[in-house]
């Protein structure tokens, strides 16, 4: 558990997510931060360094993936592809919130489009931010204290502090030519 001398003097009474915000302004935290070439995969756990980060990273316990594909090292998967070989097939956001709080380890958020994406593609249902701000606070329900977030995508957001995370590592993934870099964050429920 995080250990910091709190330095304020508190006239009034904050929530706890706002005192867990002003304690983590003042920790510093140090972010490993590494890039990397990979040969690109449609499938994301199956480029080599991602396979290696997971190793790093996902040691332990029960992880969960809401969007599994067909690669996915978590022990619980989802996947809306009833061809894939995911233990269910539902809604991911319908999924996740079928699952208990604080029962996971970790959660590999992979989700298969970005919001330009859906919009571009008629995913309507995925094309609204407040889906995936939903996964996220989800996400941030089933994870037990101490357990990792490992994301994968366009961007470093990840789940963030405000959902009471901590950002430790960020891997970017460089796939060469015309192809995007795969960014991976992994973060710790505090």
């Amino acid at each position: 558990m995080l250990e910091v001398q709190n330095q304020y003097q508190m006239t009034s009474k904050v929530s706890p997510k706002e005192e867990t915000r002003r304690i983590m302004e003042n920790v510093h935290t140090k972010i490993k931060f590494s890039r990397i070439w990979s040969m690109p995969s449609r499938w994301t756990f199956t480029i080599k360094s991602i396979k290696e980060l997971l190793a790093e990273e996902a040691t332990s316990g029960l992880w969960a993936d809401p969007f599994a594909g067909y690669n996915s090292p978590a022990g619980l998967t989802n996947d809306l592809d009833p061809e894939s070989p995911s233990k269910s097939h539902q809604d991911a956001l319908e999924w996740l919130q079928s699952l208990r709080g604080h029962s996971v380890d970790g959660v590999l958020y992979d989700p298969p489009y970005s919001i330009t994406q859906a919009r571009m593609y008629g995913k309507k249902e995925y094309a609204s931010m407040m889906y995936w701000a939903n996964c996220k606070t989800e996400i941030a329900r089933i994870v037990k204290t101490g357990g990792k977030v490992i994301c994968f995508g366009w961007n470093t957001n990840g789940i963030g502090i405000n959902r009471e995370f901590r950002l430790d590592r960020i891997l970017i993934v460089a796939h060469g030519g015309s192809k995007n870099d795969t960014l991976v964050t992994v973060e710790t429920k505090l």
